[in-house]
């Protein structure tokens, strides 16, 4: 890390996740100059040619959003040889598309609730309702999930059990026009597990008065507590393995958040993976951290190690 003077921070961006990474990377940059780098924060909105950024030592990304994990950044870095955290490009394009990462979990037999994909959320959907023998694979069901297949921070999530919820979910969803997901409704406890090159922080259990783990949930609300877990050393033990398995089975490296669902009899599904996870005051990577004595700057510092420079 010595050799490292020069840091360059990539936030902003134009996707809906643009205010948390601006929080992400606006910390993220503090930390950076606190270990003693030289640093710049770049909006990725006014980076006209990545070639700019050769004069860094290393690129943190802080880039939420298809911008930053959907792997084009990552591969024209790769191409350019510039140094930059986290996951490489093909492990981006296998998380960012959920559609993709859960048929590589269940290649890998790892465990991830049951899921039907939609071109598009057109009205046509509404026609028929949850009754379309489309949804038989979820029968017996009181409830199932409507996700974008390429989104982050929960936008355009939908919890659904009836045909009057699939309708004001057509209403209210903000961008219709791309692949969607319906998704098994697991009822149980939510967990989220960081990992730092190949090593596990501790679990954190997710807790929040909220229906879901939604966007107020994890960027605005107070009341959202992320405690670490209290599960017994041989379910935490199991989360762990399930969590690298599916980090290695997906080729993720550097810094990734694994987000699991535990349902009543026990079992973890494994939602998806976060391969720019948040860096904000409501994060859970820092969370994790502090529970065995790690500030934010020390996590940065480690995301910063586990990165090829």
């Amino acid at each position: 890390m010595e050799n490292l003077k020069n840091i360059a921070v990539i936030y902003g961006g134009s996707s809906s996740e643009r205010e948390i990474s601006l929080q992400s990377g606006s910390g993220i940059y503090e930390a950076v100059r606190a270990l003693g780098h030289e640093s710049s924060l770049i909006d990725f909105n006014d980076l006209i040619d990545l070639t700019e950024l050769k004069n860094n030592d290393l690129i943190f990304i802080a880039l939420h959003g298809f911008e930053g994990e959907g792997g084009g950044l990552q591969k024209k870095l790769d191409e350019l040889n510039i140094p930059f955290t986290g996951s490489r490009s093909s492990a981006c394009v296998n998380t960012w598309n959920k559609r993709k990462s859960k048929e590589i979990l269940k290649a890998n037999n790892i465990n991830t609730p049951k899921w039907l994909e939609i071109s598009e959320f057109s009205k046509d959907i509404l026609q028929n309702g949850l009754q379309d023998k489309s949804f038989d694979k979820f029968k017996p069901f009181n409830t199932i999930f409507l996700k974008p297949e390429e989104d982050g921070s929960s936008v355009d999530i939908f919890k659904i059990t009836n045909d009057e919820d699939l309708k004001k979910s057509y209403e209210s969803c903000t961008n219709r026009k791309r692949g969607f997901l319906f998704e098994e409704y697991v009822d149980g406890k939510e967990f989220t597990v960081t990992i730092i090159n190949n090593k596990c922080l501790p679990a954190i259990e997710i807790v929040t008065d909220n229906e879901f783990y939604d966007y107020d949930a994890k960027y605005i609300s107070n009341e959202t507590d992320l405690v670490e877990t209290k599960l017994s050393d041989t379910a935490l033990n199991e989360i762990n393995d399930i969590s690298l398995n599916a980090y290695n089975a997906l080729g993720c490296s550097g810094c990734a958040r694994v987000d699991l669902l535990q349902d009543r009899e026990g079992v973890f599904y494994v939602i998806e993976i976060n391969t720019v996870p948040g860096m904000t005051s409501h994060s859970c990577v820092p969370k994790s951290g502090s529970f065995i004595g790690l500030s934010y700057k020390d996590i940065v510092k480690k995301i910063i190690d586990a990165s090829p420079y």
